[in-house]
């Protein structure tokens, strides 16, 4: 069973994901969109950080790569 902290990591972990993959949808139909590729390096920030890795166990890179390959499909 799941501690509460662990359940807290994995919904922040999941909302990124999910705020990621529409970033992504809006960059593929408006590639010069400003806030999208705001909120795109945001992420990356937010993936690449200390924090992240406080959060999870997951490989950063490894998750940006299929999630970009998801989208782009």
């Amino acid at each position: 069973m799941n501690t509460p902290y662990e359940n807290l990591s994995n919904a922040i972990i999941l909302r990124a994901v999910a705020d990621y993959r529409k970033v992504l949808r809006i960059l593929y139909k408006h590639p010069y969109h400003r806030d999208a590729i705001r909120e795109k390096s945001s992420l990356l920030r937010f993936f690449r950080s200390d924090w992240f890795r406080v959060l999870t166990n997951l490989e950063p890179e490894m998750l940006i790569k299929r999630l970009n390959a998801e989208v782009a499909a």
